[in-house]
């Protein structure tokens, strides 16, 4: 591995590691993404903690910090394997960040940010799969699980060389996503929209008041 590898390797960590969920509910003054909601600090919670503006914040925010450090890798000419690892720390960066004491999010926006200097094909159906999936189920989860499961078959067959890295992030999503797997087995997980139903409601019993 060259020094360069490895120095864009850290780089993409400590991009990751910046939790944008974390830092958006500060300033807007809404209550931490890890204690509150569903503990996650990722979009869809703060989506529920906070709306749409601050949620939209964060997700625009975590794909770009997995998409700039790869896509600096891609110009320095990184072979596809350590591409992948790019790829992979940028994502463990925001699963594990080392700013937040090691407690982040499960790393689905960062790790479409990190496939997006790829190809803006194989993208394009990520984000497709996923929201079509979340249209037709309404859980922001399974559209992740789905998402990450159809991943290394796209890949294949678009940029065959980046499979085995865009594999082993699939598994580590999938592993982020075990207990929502188990809820939604049980017929527990929350739809995305139950709880902007929610808000609407206590938003129009409070102007009633």
């Amino acid at each position: 591995m060259s020094a360069t590898a490895l120095g864009m390797i850290i780089f993409a960590y400590l991009c990751g590691s910046i939790s944008s969920a974390i830092l958006v509910c500060r300033v807007a003054r809404l209550p931490d993404p890890r204690t509150a909601g569903s503990g996650n600090p990722g979009a869809t919670n703060v989506l529920r903690l906070g709306g749409r503006l601050a949620a939209a914040s964060v997700l625009i925010f975590d794909i770009l910090k997995g998409m700039l450090p790869v896509w600096l890798a891609y110009r320095l000419n990184i072979p596809p394997m350590y591409l992948g690892l790019t790829a992979i720390a940028a994502c463990l960066g925001h699963i594990y960040p080392v700013f937040f004491r090691f407690k982040g999010g499960k790393g689905v926006a960062t790790a479409f940010g990190a496939i997006a200097p790829i190809g803006w094909d194989l993208t394009g159906l990520m984000m497709g799969t996923w929201l079509l999936t979340v249209l037709l189920g309404g859980y922001s989860s399974l559209g992740a699980i789905v998402s990450a499961l159809i991943a290394p078959f796209y890949v294949w067959w678009f940029k065959p060389e980046f499979t085995f890295p865009v594999a082993m992030l699939s598994c580590l999503i999938l592993l982020r996503h075990h207990d929502n797997i188990q809820r939604l087995w049980r017929g527990q997980e929350g739809k995305i929209w139950d709880n902007l139903k929610k808000k609407r409601k206590a938003a129009k019993e409070d102007k009633a008041e």
